[in-house]
């Protein structure tokens, strides 16, 4: 834990274990490490049988702007902790091994934790940035909250963790994707995207009274509550709309490699960057 860069772990209240993105000056960009140094923290807070629920916080003022397009994709000093294997192989073989460990196979990971874990989102919510919010069980967000996804324009289907029609609708999904618009914190709590809007200044405090009225209950029934209804999602086909839409996300690199020698059409940084 001394070792976290990315990451701070705090005890805010009885039974509650709260893990806060710290890298507010990069709007909490996601590069590996802190990918890893929030697995981590998961796991530290999982096995600690005083904590009954989790609450993912973030310094600044955005939750976050989704992944670190400035940062490498070297697993080295990285420890998998999947199946995945091969991550130095050349061609789609390493790419795609890397990004199913660090991004479909840690989300999937965290979304099945035994524990209730709560979203307390503030800001801008991009991208890679969903990978962070939908994996847990309850969204509690600010008014000035927004959540898009719109790498449609760098030419692939959309962020690696797929779950979009499962949390917004089919229809909401794809506009989302289309479009690449911003939904709104009051948009996203009418489609069931999201539990609760506050304002800023009640953000904390909303959230901290949410994870310690849901810590007064049983471990073993919030876990079993927890499991039926992910239960319920997976018999509805979630975990391979995922794999599929992954499999796709990996023949829209391809296709950009061919033809831009690039992962991403390049130039959808500034159809994103115009609409912003």
């Amino acid at each position: 834990m001394s070792d976290w860069e990315h990451i701070r772990y705090e005890r805010p209240a009885d039974r509650v274990a709260r893990i806060v993105l710290a890298r507010a000056e990069a709007a909490n960009a996601q590069d590996y490490r802190m990918l890893s140094e929030l697995n981590e923290a998961f796991d530290r807070a999982a096995r600690d049988d005083e904590v009954r629920a989790i609450v993912l916080a973030a310094d600044g003022n955005h939750f976050s702007s989704g992944h670190d397009l400035r940062a490498g994709t070297s697993m080295d000093g990285i420890d998998p902790v999947g199946t995945w294997c091969c991550f130095d192989q050349p061609g789609a073989e390493g790419y795609m091994a890397t990004e199913a460990e660090m991004y479909v196979g840690l989300c999937w990971r965290w979304r099945n934790l035994p524990k209730p874990t709560i979203a307390q989102v503030q800001g801008k919510v991009i991208a890679g940035g969903l990978m962070l919010v939908w994996p847990m069980d309850l969204v509690v967000c600010s008014e000035d909250a927004t959540f898009s996804d719109p790498v449609v324009a760098f030419g692939v289907n959309g962020h690696e963790y797929f779950t979009h029609p499962f949390e917004a609708g089919a229809r909401l999904a794809k506009e989302m994707l289309f479009t690449g618009r911003a939904i709104t914190a009051e948009e996203a709590l009418r489609h069931g995207m999201v539990n609760k809007v506050v304002a800023r200044d009640e953000l904390e405090s909303a959230t901290l009274a949410m994870a310690e009225h849901i810590a007064k209950r049983p471990s073993i029934g919030l876990t079993l509550a927890k499991q039926s209804v992910n239960n319920a999602l997976d018999a509805m086909g979630m975990y391979t709309a995922i794999q599929s839409a992954f499999g796709l996300h990996h023949v829209g690199h391809n296709h950009n490699l061919r033809l831009h020698d690039s992962l991403v059409d390049p130039a959808g940084l500034q159809v994103i960057r115009d609409e912003a």
